[in-house]
């Protein structure tokens, strides 16, 4: 069970946040989701400013500025898991690319985490 409040963090594929993304380092934007007790109260979505869409930084250096607490997402490179489980982020392996239902799994606590890298996650 996710405790009481938390920040979570979701690669989506466009700005309404319906879809996850994919490719977690490539995602196009990132929702950024507040829970508390048990609900969301609040959501945001961010353009993925990393140096994959010709800004800086890697995804999960600038996702750990925002002190997320979990990532919900499809999978991920080895090296950015790392990186994640080394900051204590849990890292929330994805059932489909349905946020919203997503979520409603996290909140259950039916998901579970991700513990290896895809490792078809190469730059091509």
């Amino acid at each position: 069970m996710p405790k009481k409040s938390m920040r979570v963090v979701i690669p989506i594929a466009d700005e309404e946040g319906r879809r996850l993304s994919e490719h977690f380092g490539r995602a196009p934007y990132f929702a950024v989701i507040e829970i508390d007790e048990g609900k969301v109260v609040d959501r945001e979505v961010i353009p993925n400013t990393s140096e994959h869409f010709g800004g800086y930084g890697r995804p999960p250096d600038r996702l750990l500025s925002l002190q997320p607490d979990a990532i919900i997402t499809v999978g991920m490179g080895p090296r950015a898991l790392s990186r994640f489980q080394e900051a204590d982020v849990a890292v929330i392996q994805a059932e489909g690319l349905d946020v919203e239902a997503n979520l409603r799994r996290f909140l259950e606590g039916s998901l579970r985490e991700l513990t290896e890298g895809c490792l078809e996650a190469r730059w091509r």
